[in-house]
């Protein structure tokens, strides 16, 4: 809970919150093991734009993986906003985005590839819609060299 008091991001929220998991510490233990704590570390609370830099960086992995079968995928921002939503938890931070990114839009692309509705030379459009992701598909336009 006092990760969601304090997630915003400024110097003064950090200092609060820093002040604050000190003072549940000292509360929590003796100061006999606090004394025995070479560092404690308090981390930045993620804000959004870190969010989206994450989802970015786990669908360019994704990304990287369909694209030797001439397959691009495209994110919508509502999309990609939907997985930021439900990949973050206030105690975990960033971590389930991973798994989230797997079962919501990872999963559905193979299904799609293995019923063949996602063939070679494809765009793959991912949108979001009434709080669930959708997929269209078309074909890649291929340039034609002179």
């Amino acid at each position: 809970h006092l990760i969601l008091e304090h997630r915003g991001g400024t110097g003064e929220s950090y200092e609060r919150m820093k002040e604050t998991v000190l003072a549940e510490l000292r509360r929590a233990f003796r100061p006999e093991f606090l004394n025995r704590v070479d560092e404690i570390v308090v981390f930045h609370a993620l804000t959004e734009e870190h969010l989206k830099r994450i989802v970015e960086i786990q669908l360019e992995r994704l990304r990287q993986r369909v694209r030797d079968r001439q397959i691009e995928l495209e994110l919508t921002e509502r999309a990609k906003a939907r997985l930021a939503e439900w990949g973050y938890d206030p105690v975990f931070g960033a971590r389930p985005l991973k798994r989230v990114i797997q079962r919501e839009v990872e999963t559905p692309l193979a299904k799609l590839i293995l019923q063949g509705e996602v063939r070679d030379n494809s765009l793959v459009i991912v949108d979001e819609e009434g709080g669930r992701l959708t997929f269209s598909v078309q074909p890649k336009e291929v340039s034609v060299a002179e």
